[in-house]
């Protein structure tokens, strides 16, 4: 499983990052692989341990940033993510921490300028759209706020219809409970009626009927 996971990863990254100047060799990717996992279990300081040598892999130093950030260690946390955005600018990821780290630090106006640029190249990201809400709402400008959270649940739809069109599928392979988890969590996303509700609906009373 782990050498599969691994592999996984391989073929992921080098398609991510087929046009950069730096591929991944099999060992970043291998060691991507097993701070990714420390991660999932909260060894963060196994993660910082792990990528303390990754310095040209983008995914490995977004790693290393989320652990340091999250252990506290605010300044090494943005050398990485200035480093990860550095070999690939177009990194969401990497621009949505360092607004966080900034933010954390107290450096509004670097924040203000990151996510700024952010939502310039991904205007529908929710998460970039939640945390130009919270930077809003820092500076008291809870109008501008409210708009920034309207936006994003009028694109919550979009991931609502991701988790049906998995529901469907995992239904026609005879998953039926996860099927209705996912038909749980898309209607969860809607903030308000929507044409979607009716076909989450008749999607999971065709299911049910089907399991009785």
């Amino acid at each position: 499983m782990k050498t599969k996971r691994i592999m996984t990863m391989f073929f992921f990254c080098l398609l991510t990052f087929a046009t950069c100047d730096n591929q991944p060799d099999k060992n970043s990717i291998y060691l991507y692989a097993n701070a990714y996992e420390a991660y999932s279990q909260g060894r963060l300081n196994d993660v910082t341990e792990i990528l303390r040598e990754q310095n040209n892999f983008p995914p490995a130093l977004i790693l290393r940033a989320k652990a340091e950030y999250f252990n506290g260690n605010f300044e090494k946390a943005e050398n990485s993510c200035l480093r990860a955005i550095k070999l690939h600018p177009s990194s969401a990821e990497a621009n949505l921490y360092l607004v966080r780290i900034y933010r954390t630090q107290g450096n509004l106006t670097e924040a203000q300028k990151t996510i700024e640029n952010l939502l310039a190249d991904n205007p529908y990201d929710i998460r970039a759209l939640r945390l130009a809400a919270e930077l809003a709402s820092d500076a008291g400008k809870f109008d501008e706020a409210v708009i920034f959270l309207d936006r994003a649940a009028e694109f919550s739809a979009e991931s609502a219809m991701v988790l049906l069109d998995r529901a469907r599928l995992r239904w026609i392979a005879g998953k039926n409970q996860e099927a209705l988890d996912d038909i749980t969590r898309a209607r969860a996303m809607l903030p308000w009626d929507t044409p979607i509700h009716r076909s989450i609906s008749n999607l999971e009373k065709t299911i049910k009927e089907a399991a009785q």
